[in-house]
């Protein structure tokens, strides 16, 4: 039994995810966008979003057909920078995190890959493509993002993911669990310690 973390910024797709992947039906804390949050809650290039989540999404995920047989936790994260101090709980106990990637806002993916960096858990970077997105190579996400070559960026998917290439979709339940076995491959390689609050993070401090 594995726990993940399903993050990213406002509007990347985590509750989509962790719902189209979920073989139960997930637990969302998902409430609507109400004026009250316009000063903090930017809705550029997401102005359809009606919703948020406030606390966090729960699913589960049984691969029993896997090399070693799993069973996986997933938990999403809120994406707004003020949840932060809630990241923190979320990650506790966690193999490492999937952060997804929206291109038209590429700014909102600097803070979660900056926090799983500081606390060392170790993550994959999941680009999610939306209708209307510029496509990108993964080494230019990367170079974007300022990631090392040891973290793995995916973009799309490969044949054993499903039928002929394709971009990766948060919406496609063999996507995202091609996506949580990359990532949890990546973790065993890795073998962290576990999360950690630092003792001085300037960025995460005042976000």
């Amino acid at each position: 039994m594995l726990k993940i973390v399903i993050a990213g910024g406002f509007g990347a797709g985590k509750t989509t995810a962790v719902g189209a992947v979920s073989e139960i039906t997930p637990l969302s804390t998902e409430e609507y966008l109400t004026e009250a949050s316009t000063d903090v809650d930017s809705l550029e290039g997401v102005e359809a979003k009606q919703t948020t989540t406030v606390a966090f999404d729960f699913g589960r995920l049984s691969l029993p057909d896997a090399p070693v047989p799993l069973e996986l936790f997933l938990f999403g994260t809120p994406g707004q920078d003020r949840f932060v101090d809630l990241w923190y709980d979320l990650s506790q106990g966690a193999v490492g995190a999937v952060v997804l990637v929206d291109t038209r806002r590429l700014e909102s993916s600097f803070t979660p890959v900056s926090f799983f960096e500081d606390i060392g858990l170790p993550f994959v970077v999941a680009v999610n493509h939306f209708d209307g997105a510029h496509r990108y190579h993964p080494e230019q996400v990367r170079a974007a993002l300022d990631l090392p070559a040891s973290v793995p960026v995916v973009t799309d998917v490969s044949p054993r993911w499903t039928v002929g290439a394709t971009s990766w979709d948060a919406r496609n339940p063999s996507h995202v669990a091609g996506v949580l076995l990359t990532l949890v491959g990546h973790a065993v390689q890795n073998a962290p310690a576990g999360p950690a609050r630092p003792t001085s993070t300037t960025t995460l401090q005042d976000a």
